[in-house]
Parts: C-alpha cells; sequence; structure tokens
C-alpha cells in the first residue's frame, strides 16, 4: 500500500496562526509521528509525504507528485481556525463523491479512529471541493484536527502527547481501512503484550532541567529521530530523560545506540 502523507502547508505559508501556534508546524509533527508510527508497526507499506520539513510547496506540485508515483490514497493533515468559539475534528472528501464509494468507506473508518483518540467535538464528515481531494487521482482525504485559534483546541495542540494520539488515531484507521498486517513485535522492537520479554529502552540524555531534556528531544527530532520525554526519581531526585525508543531485543536497542552516536548525541541503555 503506497501512502501520501501530506502536511498542510509550510515554508513561505504558515497556514492557520492563533494561541502562539502555527499551522504548518503541527501538521509536519503530527504528519512525521503518523509516519513513524505505520512503519514501526506494519508490513507492506510505502510513504511519500510532501514535505518533511519547513519549505515550500504548491498544492499542484503536492497532488501532481502523489499521481505520478501512483499512490493508493492521499491524506491530508490540516489544522482549522475560525473565529476563535468553532472547536472540534472534521474531515472531508470531494464533493462529488458518493457515501457509498471507496473513498467514503475508507473515512468512514479513519473517522471512528480519530475520535476515539483526539479528546475534540466530532464535527462530522464533510464534503469539499478541495485542491488535494478533486486533482489527485487516488482515494483521497483531509482531515482538520481541531481549531487553531479556540482556547481549548490549542491547549491540546501544545501537547506532545496529544499530538502523538492524533498521529495514532490515524494510523489506526488506516491500518484497518487497508488491512495492513502488523509486524510482529521482534520487528518493531517492541515486547509483545504480557510476553514477559524484558524492555531495552534507549535514553538519549537525561537531565534535572526539562527545558534540557526538551532541547534534547529537539535536537534529537531534527536528526530523524522520534524521542519523547519520562521522570525517573534517582536518589529522591526527579531526572527528565529523553527515550529514543524501547526494544524487546538488546541488538535492536544497540543498533539504536549507534545510530544516534553517529549523529554526535550520546545515548545508553536501560533494562527493565
Amino acid at each position: 500500500m503506497k501512502l501520501y502523507l501530506d502536511p498542510g502547508h509550510g515554508g513561505s505559508d504558515p497556514g492557520a496562526q492563533g494561541n502562539g501556534l502555527r499551522e504548518k508546524d503541527l501538521t509536519l509533527d503530527i504528519a512525521l509521528k503518523l509516519r513513524s508510527i505505520l512503519e514501526n508497526n506494519y508490513k507492506n507499506i510505502e510513504i511519500k509525504m510532501s514535505r518533511t520539513g519547513d519549505v515550500t510547496k504548491s498544492l499542484a506540485q503536492r497532488t501532481d507528485e502523489a499521481n505520478s508515483w501512483g499512490a493508493d490514497f492521499y491524506l491530508s493533515i490540516h489544522i482549522n481556525s475560525d473565529n476563535g468559539s468553532a472547536s472540534g475534528y472534521e474531515d472531508y472528501i470531494y464533493i462529488n463523491l458518493s457515501n457509498n464509494s471507496a473513498t467514503a468507506r475508507y473515512r468512514d473508518i479513519i473517522h471512528t479512529e480519530v475520535v476515539k483518540l483526539n479528546k475534540l467535538n466530532n464535527r462530522g464528515k464533510k464534503k469539499a471541493d478541495f485542491h488535494v481531494l478533486r486533482e489527485s487521482t487516488m482515494d483521497a482525504m483531509l482531515s482538520e484536527n481541531g481549531f487553531i485559534d479556540n482556547d481549548h483546541d490549542a491547549a491540546l495542540m501544545k501537547q506532545e502527547s496529544w499530538r502523538r494520539s492524533v498521529a495514532q488515531g490515524h494510523a489506526n484507521g488506516i491500518a484497518k481501512a487497508f488491512n495492513l498486517t502488523p509486524k510482529e513485535s521482534a520487528d518493531r522492537g517492541e515486547p509483545a503484550d504480557g510476553s514477559g520479554q524484558s524492555l531495552h529502552k534507549v535514553i538519549a540524555g537525561s537531565f534535572k532541567d526539562r527545558a534540557n531534556a526538551e532541547q534534547q528531544a529537539a535536537d534529537l527530532k531534527a536528526k530523524g529521530f522520534e524521542s519523547f520525554i519520562t521522570t525517573a526519581e534517582i536518589s529522591g531526585e526527579t531526572w527528565y530523560r529523553v527515550q529514543a525508543g524501547a526494544f524487546s531485543n538488546r541488538e535492536s536497542a544497540e543498533a539504536r545506540v549507534r545510530e544516534i552516536e553517529g549523529k554526535g548525541i550520546n545515548a545508553f541503555i536501560t533494562t527493565e
């Protein structure tokens, strides 16, 4: 299955703005997380992104690229805005499609999975004459993940854990819609539920100051490594650790450490 993943806006086009946030930053973060979840957890999926950084790309460039690549599905990630009072999640397919079309069926499945996790008001499933829906030759969907100028939605958007949940919801929907085959736990570097296997966590820095941990996480992201911050109590003190992977196979964890250290960042393994 070939997925064309399109984080909305970018470069000279910031998209919607509000509450100190820019749409182009949020859509890219969610899309990168989504790509990581799908590639790490499912077999036989190829993903091409319209952008993986803060670059300018026209709508025509995006759909032309997806069409020439021969994508099976086009997913465009966006953040909404209105007048500050509107809130919630909605998604779109092309206006001329019927509710019984394959595109609508795919969207129905993805919609259901996203709203399970995003903590947003469900504004429903809609249709529109958006360029990316009209000019893409494959099934296509555009999701609007909250309103950036709404205080409630924006507070969620500022949370890394929320953005990851949004990505997870999209991933769950895509996996169900296209019957993706999960990788075995050893393939994706995670323990099977209830297996009793040891879990080898890759820690790329441990800090007393959370700001330092956040900077380290940002540096890792810039170098292509997804990470998140955990806490550990050591000798009665709280330390902020930047975790960049968890593996049931120690050799896989060691390989990740070598990759990270190859980028000039020290890392180590903890085992649970």
